[in-house]
């Protein structure tokens, strides 16, 4: 689905009035060009796309894809000619591409993980602080449930997702719990999972709930978060062209840790072992690395808890 310039006249409900995270210093970071082709792969509210179009000319372009179809339902408000707004998730970006017409582009942003207005929806099952039905998922229109996942998976399964995505210790005896509990009856709603997982965590984490990190990675599975921005990272290097510049944020180690190792190998000269070669024969790296990585200001971080532990990395593509 690709609409273009479609506005939706429909009032602006709450939920569109999330805070962007790092929206200045990930804009800035993508040194747009006024008639430059860039990519919002993730579009939430769109806080960085409706400043990439500030910042673009008359002959700019904007796509944004979101797999949410709230967000993109949200997108189709803008009513811009030059923007376009796909319901897809970014590791089909060079898919979403080609069906567009264009072979490369001259920015990429991503900021991953889960948007503010999917957490504050009840409806949705990612919050454990909201009672609703265990969802979780950002498509809704395919995939299984997390119920549905945790009403059939073994408990050896569940213990491997909680301890490899959440990076929870007490894993083994979350897993122990939710399968004893669902022989009681099935676990359906996030308040269900979330005094489970309370029982079963001996000890808390300082200002974390006991929950957060058994959410994050029943989320994180469902959605094949890490999976799909494996795919997608060496897709956009490949449609960056010379000089354009890729803005990832990630909000966990996980994701960061895969974005780190992929800026940097891409950063590095494939030199051939033993091969004597002058410095202007060497080959040049696919990527260079812009500055350090940037986190939120303390004052961005008093006006918005949930940016506490962003990160944006930025790189740029080398000549071709």
């Amino acid at each position: 689905m690709i609409a273009f310039g479609a506005e939706d006249t429909r009032p602006v409900s709450a939920q569109d009035s999330h805070k962007t995270v790092l929206l200045e210093e990930a804009v800035d970071a993508l040194a747009i060009r006024p008639d430059g082709a860039y990519v919002d792969a993730t579009f939430g509210r769109g806080g960085h796309s409706r400043l990439i179009l500030d910042r673009l000319g008359p002959r700019g372009r904007l796509i944004a894809l979101d797999k949410d179809a709230e967000a993109v339902a949200a997108a189709r408000r803008i009513g811009d000619a030059r923007f376009c707004v796909v319901h897809a998730s970014f590791e089909e970006l060079a898919v979403v591409l080609e069906r567009l017409g264009l072979e490369g582009v001259d920015g990429v942003l991503l900021d991953l993980g889960v948007s503010s207005p999917q957490l504050d929806d009840a409806a949705r099952g990612f919050s454990f602080r909201r009672d609703g039905p265990l969802d979780m998922r950002m498509d809704t229109s395919r995939g299984q449930t997390a119920a549905q996942w945790l009403g059939t998976a073994g408990e050896a399964e569940i213990r491997e997702v909680i301890r490899d995505y959440g990076e929870e210790r007490f894993a083994k005896q979350i897993a122990k719990a939710i399968v004893a509990a669902r022989e009681r009856g099935p676990v359906v709603t996030t308040r269900q999972l979330a005094d489970i997982v309370g029982a079963a965590v001996r000890t808390r984490e300082k200002n974390k709930d006991p929950a957060t990190r058994t959410f994050q990675a029943v989320r994180i599975y469902l959605n094949q978060e890490l999976a799909h921005l494996s795919l997608a990272l060496p897709q956009i290097l490949d449609l960056l062209t010379p000089g354009a510049r890729l803005a990832v944020i990630s909000f966990h180690s996980l994701e960061d840790r895969i974005v780190k190792r992929f800026m940097r190998e891409a950063a590095r000269a494939d030199v051939p072992i033993r091969l004597p070669l002058r410095a202007r024969e060497l080959p040049r790296p696919r990527l260079r690395l812009i500055g350090k990585p940037i986190r939120p200001s303390a004052e961005e971080v008093a006006a918005n808890p949930r940016a506490r532990s962003a990160t944006l990395r930025v790189a740029e593509r080398g000549g071709a």
